[in-house]
């Protein structure tokens, strides 16, 4: 359990009510007096993420008072932590939504990123409200903190190397079986692709994969896109769009703090992750529009630009990943910008041909406040992928769907796994929210690791 939550629910503590805007009335005619004086001198309204402090007669806390707005957002109470002075606090009315995640969301809102400035503080300590499971709490929350500190983390410190020593750690903690492939031995591995894609770096290119579990557990795979770095190659992205892709190793982040959730919780399956992580440079071997790269599957590629790159290194680890026939095989990539462009930064696309699968993620996505929206893998687009001389092209030349054909382009690499879902997520919050600073996030794991557990654990 994290070190800032207090298990005894008899303890005495500072209360915090949970106040929607339109019952801040009600309250203040609950509380008569100097607490309701109190609220309209300082035009507290119960704005959502707005925290007013309670004096009492000696000018001490007494309460605190969170507004939620219009209510809709369950990891509001992430304002309280950087709001509240030192001390012990309860929640303590007010609050209708799941105990769980009002518990989750004060521990994401004390993550701070001080790797390079800052220092860690003492928090404020939180009584977990009634039926919250604090060991719970604390795995979800470790597991975003691992995936925001690594995406956080700039290039200069998170080269694919630096990508495999983080992974390395995970699997070490949990007794992880892992291996590495590394430069020109991708291609004597067969791996043509991640090589092509990252050859051009100082950093070799390198495939990582961990496994954990009984080997006769069913069978759980992860691939998660590891650009550490993307200049877009020889198709060079402006500086405005190059600015934040140190963030474009997103879905190995997340796959790897998924993995850490499933690995600490101990569910009874064989899991296997693995992050194929290049850095996407600019030398003189550097991949080069209208190329084409043989591929683990046998498939030639042509490339239609070098700034698609994520497919190409995520086509040979899920020919990999599908070898093994997986029950469950999840891959999750900051893919495209088309994902962001229809559905925004906040409510990332999955695409599946598995009809259950998608209702029940939708059920936990919902239940957990893990926003998710499946995207149809549309066959007619398929054709959009032709190539006039090669087995496949990796990008359409249109401008249409871009987010529809790059998940088509993938599927064409799964063909054993029981049910694959691919995760075109963006892996940053451009706009804070109580609970979610701006900057690296960990989308979609919260709502995969209670599917997971629900269908195999």
């Amino acid at each position: 359990m994290l070190d800032f939550f207090l298990a005894d629910k008899d303890k005495a503590a500072t209360p915090i009510w949970l106040v929607r805007a339109e019952e801040l009335e009600g309250w203040c005619s609950a509380h008569a007096g100097a607490g309701a004086a109190w609220v309209e001198t300082n035009g507290f309204k119960g704005e959502a993420g707005k925290v007013l402090l309670l004096p009492d007669a000696s000018g001490a806390v007494s309460g605190v008072l969170l507004g939620t707005g219009d209510g809709s957002d369950p990891l509001i109470t992430g304002a309280l932590a950087s709001a509240l002075p030192p001390g012990e606090y309860r929640l303590a009315g007010g609050f209708d939504g799941e105990p769980t995640l009002a518990a989750l969301g004060y521990a994401l809102g004390t993550y701070r990123f001080t790797r390079y400035s800052g220092k860690p503080r003492d928090w404020p300590r939180l009584v977990l409200p009634q039926g919250v499971d604090g060991e719970e709490v604390g795995r979800l929350a470790r597991a975003v903190f691992l995936a925001r500190d690594l995406i956080n983390t700039p290039a200069s410190d998170m080269s694919p190397a630096d990508l495999a020593e983080a992974a390395r750690r995970v699997a070490e903690a949990h007794g992880a079986a892992i291996d590495t492939i590394v430069g020109d031995e991708l291609l004597a591995q067969n791996y043509p692709m991640v090589h092509a894609v990252g050859r051009a770096a100082a950093v070799e290119p390198r495939l990582i994969d961990i496994r954990w579990g009984r080997e006769d557990a069913p069978r759980v795979t992860l691939v998660g896109k590891g650009v550490c770095f993307d200049t877009g190659g020889l198709d060079l992205k402006p500086s405005s769009a190059m600015g934040l892709m140190k963030k474009d190793m997103g879905g190995a982040a997340a796959t790897l703090a998924l993995a850490q959730l499933l690995m600490e919780a101990g569910l009874d399956i064989r899991l296997r992750l693995l992050i194929p992580a290049v850095e996407n440079s600019v030398s003189g071997n550097a991949f080069r529009p209208g190329d084409v790269l043989q591929s683990r599957k046998g498939l030639t590629v042509e490339i239609g630009n070098t700034d698609a790159e994520g497919r190409l290194i995520l086509a040979d680890a899920l020919t990999e990943a599908d070898s093994e026939s997986p029950d469950l095989l999840i891959d999750m990539a900051t893919l495209t910008g088309a994902a962001r462009v229809a559905l925004g930064p906040d409510l990332p696309p999955f695409y599946t041909h598995d009809d259950n699968f998608a209702r029940d993620l939708a059920g936990v996505a919902e239940a957990t406040a893990d926003p998710l929206w499946r995207m149809p893998l549309w066959k007619p687009y398929d054709n959009w992928l032709d190539s006039k001389i090669a087995d496949v092209s990796h990008i359409s030349d249109g401008p249409f769907a871009g987010s529809v054909t790059a998940a088509l382009f993938l599927a064409r690499f799964v063909e054993k796994a029981r049910v694959h879902a691919h995760f075109d997520i963006y892996g940053w919050v451009p706009k804070p929210r109580p609970g979610r600073p701006v900057g690296g996030e960990a989308q979609a794991i919260r709502a995969l690791f209670q599917l997971i557990r629900r269908r195999y654990g």
